[in-house]
C-alpha cells in the first residue's frame, strides 16, 4: 500500500529532530453546500533540522518514531525554485508589468 504524503506549513520548529506541520485540508459542507477549511497539526521527524517556520514541506507516512510522530519530513516543497519558488517569480512579473506600465503612462503625460 503506498504511503499518504501531505503537503503543510511548518508552525514550530523549537524540537530536536521534529517539527510540527499544519495540514489544511477543504471539503463542501453536506447541509450548507459552502467550502470548509480544516487543519491539523502532524508531528513529522526532520533528521537534518532543516526545516524554519513558516516554509511549505511536504511529509511522508513512516514507522512511529515516538507516541505522536508518526510522520517523516520528505523534502521542502518549493526546494529549487530559491526563495518564495513560483510565488517569488509571479510577484516579480507583476511587479515588472506593473512599472511598464507607469512608464508608459509617464511618457504620455510627459513627466519621464
Amino acid at each position: 500500500m503506498p504511503k499518504r504524503v501531505l503537503q503543510g506549513v511548518v508552525v514550530s520548529d523549537k524540537q530536536d529532530k521534529t517539527v510540527v506541520v499544519k495540514v489544511e485540508r477543504r471539503f463542501t459542507h453536506p447541509v450548507l453546500k459552502k467550502t470548509v477549511r480544516r487543519s491539523k497539526n502532524y508531528h513529522a521527524h526532520d533528521e537534518a533540522n532543516s526545516a524554519k517556520v513558516g516554509e511549505t514541506v511536504s511529509i511522508e507516512e513512516s514507522r512511529p518514531y515516538s507516541k505522536q510522530k508518526t510522520w517523516k519530513l520528505v523534502e521542502p516543497a518549493n526546494a529549487g525554485g530559491g526563495e518564495g519558488g513560483v510565488v517569488s517569480s509571479v510577484v516579480e512579473g507583476v511587479t515588472g508589468a506593473v512599472g511598464a506600465a507607469l512608464d508608459k503612462v509617464k511618457g504620455a503625460v510627459g513627466l519621464s
